[in-house]
């Protein structure tokens, strides 16, 4: 993080980081087994037999109060259309509620959906309990209501909840709808699009504020709406059991932005990023940056794409388990890294709400190294006088090294090996190296002997671009190392390979105006030949 700040400072308007979408469960505990139900009508409300048509009261009563809250506030209750996100018809009531500086309720959407529910049935065979009833859990398409609510503190967030036993609630937070809340009721003027503070007065407390957005907060906030809007019990059932419910994190998105001060680099680090991600975002890398050890055992996705979305918009994501962090430009004015993970026991961390802190701490050393990944990628650059300065032999001590010439296939094979992320956190011995090389190119060992690769390895750290791990015989790159290799990988695979084969090869024909991708062509390949002839004269 601190060397894309030290390459990008100068453009850079301010950053920030946050908590962007979080998704919570509300579990009624008290309600969630079938023995808990039994004693909760059995004991607790004195109803025996347990059957179908208890079970159904409890959610006709229920239909029955949201039918009066809805009548009452004056709060349209409608069917969610099918095939339409349900925020953008929502939105006019809104943005009206908002003009009106109101809080409460604007919309209840009713939705048929799959949720946990218990089934009732009869025993098999006679019991001496005539009254006996089997009670288990079962998973069933009934109707859920979408409270979409303004709080006074989240902003705009939706409750969902089934008006079917144990009541399963869902809540559907934003951080950025917290800051806003936050930064309107301090008084500081900002200007918010979408889903990103673009503008602010006081940049530096942008990021206090956002770490205000805590479990303690969240949880009071969450209480308040679900006994204002969820089932109803009486104090009698609330004496006799603990129905308070237990919130438990579903989906977390935690992003990082950075804010320019002008549009235009930010296409360009975003593609350059994209490009370079997607040739060296391998397994291990992966790994490295999730914090997470791969092994054949593990399970989900393990891949770096580029997603095309509506409008042109691509969207580079980098997926690991059932987790992934995506980069993408918005508006053409903010670049955002974003870690999304639909469980958090892939990070070893606990889904409780309370765990939330532990999260933000986490998943904010995860787009660090995300973000330190690209700038160590775009820290390359033609320097020519460092080449010249490798191609020279040098003297350590006594020891007379080799130059290094960017036309020696056997150490372009070797760093591109040694740029592996393995390699960079514990080393990678000679032995392990050579089996590598002759197995990602496909080589015989008589082609390239191990006395080969130490030959190289001795004259790659002659030049200071590889190093011993702890003084052993694990070798892995420098930081000058792994500079000048992303230099040599960019050079051969980005100009000689596509010089090499391009299908403009012949000279110019005098008769025709050459085209203006002919011309460039060959005014690189020009380039590219009196570099050549300065290695070779040195």
């Amino acid at each position: 993080m601190k060397l894309f700040r030290k390459l990008f400072g100068s453009l850079l308007l301010f950053t920030y980081h946050c908590f962007d979408r979080v998704v919570i469960h509300g579990y009624l505990s008290a309600l969630s087994r079938p023995e808990n139900v039994v004693y909760f009508f059995r004991t607790v409300g004195g109803i025996s037999p347990i059957t179908k048509e208890v079970l159904s009261a409890r959610t006709t009563d229920y239909r029955q109060w949201v039918n009066a809250y809805a009548r009452k506030h004056g709060v349209p209750l409608q069917w969610a259309a099918p095939g339409v996100r349900k925020q953008d018809d929502l939105r006019p009531l809104l943005r009206r509620m908002e003009r009106q500086e109101r809080y409460g309720v604007y919309c209840i959407l009713m939705s048929m959906e799959q949720g946990p529910t218990f089934r009732v049935s009869a025993p098999k065979f006679p019991t001496a309990d005539p009254h006996y009833r089997i009670i288990h859990k079962h998973r069933s398409r009934y109707m859920h209501y979408y409270f979409y609510l303004r709080d006074e503190v989240l902003g705009p967030m939706v409750m969902r909840v089934g008006t079917f036993l144990p009541f399963h609630t869902t809540y559907y937070l934003n951080g950025h709808s917290f800051i806003a809340q936050e930064l309107t009721r301090r008084g500081v003027p900002f200007r918010k699009q979408d889903n990103a503070i673009l503008a602010i007065e006081r940049p530096r407390l942008l990021q206090a504020v956002a770490d205000r957005f805590r479990p303690e907060i969240i949880q009071a906030r969450l209480q308040h709406w679900t006994l204002a809007l969820g089932p109803k019990f009486s104090r009698k059932e609330r004496a006799a059991m603990y129905l308070e419910r237990f919130y438990s994190l579903s989906q977390v998105e935690y992003c990082r932005n950075f804010i320019f001060r002008r549009h235009f680099p930010i296409r360009t680090i975003f593609e350059r990023s994209c490009e370079l991600a997607v040739w060296r975002m391998t397994a291990d890398t992966l790994g490295e940056l999730f914090g997470v050890r791969v092994t054949k055992r593990v399970r989900g996705h393990l891949a770096s794409v580029l997603e095309q979305l509506d409008h042109g918009r691509h969207i580079f994501r980098a997926y690991c388990k059932h987790s992934f962090v995506k980069q993408y430009e918005k508006f053409r004015t903010f670049l955002r890294n974003e870690l999304c993970s639909n469980n958090l026991a892939d990070f070893r961390l606990k889904k409780g709400l309370a765990h939330l802190p532990a999260v933000r701490t986490r998943f904010r050393a995860i787009t660090d190294r995300f973000a330190g990944f690209q700038a160590e990628c775009l820290n390359v650059h033609g320097d020519f006088a460092l080449l010249q300065r490798l191609a020279l032999p040098i003297t350590v001590g006594r020891t007379r090294y080799p130059g290094i010439r960017m036309q020696d296939t056997r150490l372009i094979r070797l760093m591109e090996v040694l740029l592996h992320a393995r390699t960079q956190v514990r080393g990678s011995k000679a032995t392990e190296l050579h089996q590598a090389i002759l197995s990602t190119f496909d080589l015989v060992p008589d082609r390239y002997r191990i006395t080969q690769l130490r030959y190289d390895l001795r004259k790659l750290k002659g030049h200071a671009l590889v190093e011993r791990v702890d003084h052993g015989y694990s070798y892995r790159l420098t930081p000058k190392g792994q500079k000048v290799a992303l230099l040599f990988m960019l050079f051969h695979h980005r100009l000689c390979g596509p010089l090499a084969n391009s299908l403009f090869h012949h000279r110019p024909n005098p008769r025709r105006a050459p085209s203006p991708l002919e011309t460039a062509l060959h005014k690189a390949d020009d380039s590219i030949q009196a570099v050549l002839d300065l290695l070779q004269a040195a």
